[in-house]
């Protein structure tokens, strides 16, 4: 395996699965630079969400009394809108000292509203696992807009793995952009790589989710019809769009990103200052997303986009989230969108592979 600093790609992850770093991880489920975590069978029901904090395990905290039922997940089980759930997931970690991970709700579960966050023993700090660690994992999950069946097996989040320093300075960004067009136009580089909104669009420019719909199976594709869960939205006369609070929305960026062959992108959140809304649950970005020799040709970003406590103008072409590139350890063997089942390659508004 290399000494390069940078994110591990496809290749790194199968060989520490095979040295033991890894435990538990299935090799179908490693993409170009991150690995499918799988739900195990045992989850409980919380009074609320924790964090163990760095003198305490996870298991220490749930016979604090903050577990209020346990479930069993074999034969699969609802997650409740509103409700939140701890589920240990089928891997462990033996990081070495220089490696840390990162972890974040994969596409297609942050565009059904559904909360998932990473939880370690000792965690300060949710979705990470410090350089180092050893031990369990578990996944937070707390559906937000509609109830799920999950089961063992089923695979909400995804976790990367990384050693040294990996992300690109605003210059380095800026001469990547330089040499490789990451979006189709002039790039707003100020803390990693500036995403608008897009408003104007001809057709539909988003969805809004309803309330009180049916179950969705998240292992269940292309069965739903979209229409019984999310509400079209057509261009407003105005020109902007007003978040109402506590609901949520699937839009679009104006720009078409390219993840180069080479680097991996994470979505970041804008400041709380620059307006009362939260966009993205999922931020991982693959190498090859949007990228021509795999079939991308540039692809926009999805938005998943939840006001906060008050109404919020959205105006077409404001500024919502940042992309920060990372570098690769090594470019993958298999890049996002080449026969691995990639189901968001030269997206544009689109809503999650459950629905038809």
């Amino acid at each position: 395996m290399s000494d390069k600093d940078g994110v591990y790609a496809d290749h790194h992850i199968l060989a520490a699965m095979e040295a033991g770093v890894i435990r538990g991880g299935a090799p179908a489920r490693v993409q170009p630079a991150s690995l499918d975590l799988a739900l195990g069978a045992r989850a409980w029901r919380l009074r609320a969400s924790f964090l163990p904090g760095r003198e305490r395990k996870v298991a220490d905290r749930l016979d604090d009394g903050l577990a209020m039922q346990a479930i069993d997940l074999s034969d699969g089980a609802v997650f409740e809108r509103g409700c939140v759930y701890l589920v240990e997931l089928q891997e462990r970690l033996a990081l070495p000292a220089d490696v840390c991970g990162a972890a974040n709700p994969k596409s297609s579960t942050g565009r059904i509203d559904v909360f998932v966050r990473l939880v370690a023993d000792y965690g300060a700090a949710f979705d990470e696992a410090p350089a180092g660690y050893e031990g369990p994992l578990y996944a937070e999950i707390s559906p937000r807009s509609f109830s799920i069946i999950a089961r063992e097996g089923s695979s909400l989040n995804q976790l990367r793995l990384k050693k040294g320093a990996v992300r690109l300075d605003d210059a380095a960004l800026a001469a990547l952009h330089g040499k490789t067009p990451l979006v189709d136009g002039a790039a707003a580089i100020d803390g990693g790589l500036g995403l608008s909104v897009a408003l104007d669009r001809d057709g539909l420019v988003g969805w809004r989710a309803r309330r009180h719909s049916a179950l969705i199976d998240v292992d269940k594709k292309a069965v739903l019809d979209p229409r019984e869960y999310f509400e079209p939205m057509e261009p407003q006369k105005s020109g902007f769009l007003i978040l109402d609070p506590d609901e949520f929305y699937i839009l679009v960026s104006k720009e078409r990103l390219v993840i180069p062959p080479d680097y991996a992108a994470e979505m970041t959140p804008i400041s709380p200052g620059l307006g009362e809304f939260r966009v993205h649950y999922a931020g991982f970005f693959d190498p090859g997303f949007g990228w021509s020799e795999s079939g991308g040709m540039g692809s926009r970003a999805v938005l998943e986009v939840r006001s906060r406590e008050t109404p919020f103008v959205l105006e077409d072409g404001q500024l919502v989230a940042r992309l920060v590139y990372e570098h690769m350890r090594a470019r993958p063997e298999k890049l996002y969108g080449e026969g691995i089942g990639s189901n968001y390659q030269g997206q544009a508004l689109k809503l999650s592979k459950h629905f038809q």
